[in-house]
């Protein structure tokens, strides 16, 4: 398969919140299945914050085809007595995303701040 041309990071910014948050929850290079992905959004948050089944798998499609994510077909020793499931894993350019999306939210919160809507950080 063809190498991607290098694209911009900064072109697909702003991110849809679910696209974020399952880019967030892919943490480092782990291979996580759809469930494990939901759990983990739930757990980063503590609860605050779900992404529903059908959310996550239009989001992940989108994801894989804008080479935000990888995917691959479960191990051989992977037997969840159901389907058989799909593992996910964010890219370098995913990561790069994913950076450039925090600096704008960061942005965001400084002006937040500087205008009192809320506080900084502890000094």
């Amino acid at each position: 398969m063809p190498a991607r041309p290098q694209r911009d990071p900064a072109a697909l910014i702003p991110l849809k919140q679910s696209i974020y948050r399952v880019l967030l929850a892919l943490g480092e290079g782990e291979w996580l299945h759809g469930y494990a992905i939901m759990q983990a959004v739930a757990g980063l948050s503590e609860g605050r914050e779900t992404i529903l089944p059908g959310t996550l798998y239009a989001a992940l499609a989108r994801m894989v085809d804008d080479g935000l994510v990888e995917g691959r077909e479960a191990p051989d020793d992977d037997h969840s007595g159901g389907p058989a499931r799909r593992y996910y894993r964010r890219t370098a350019f995913g990561l790069a995303v994913a950076r450039a999306e925090s600096e704008r939210l960061r942005a965001l919160l400084d002006i937040a701040v500087a205008q009192k809507i809320i506080s900084g950080p502890p000094k």
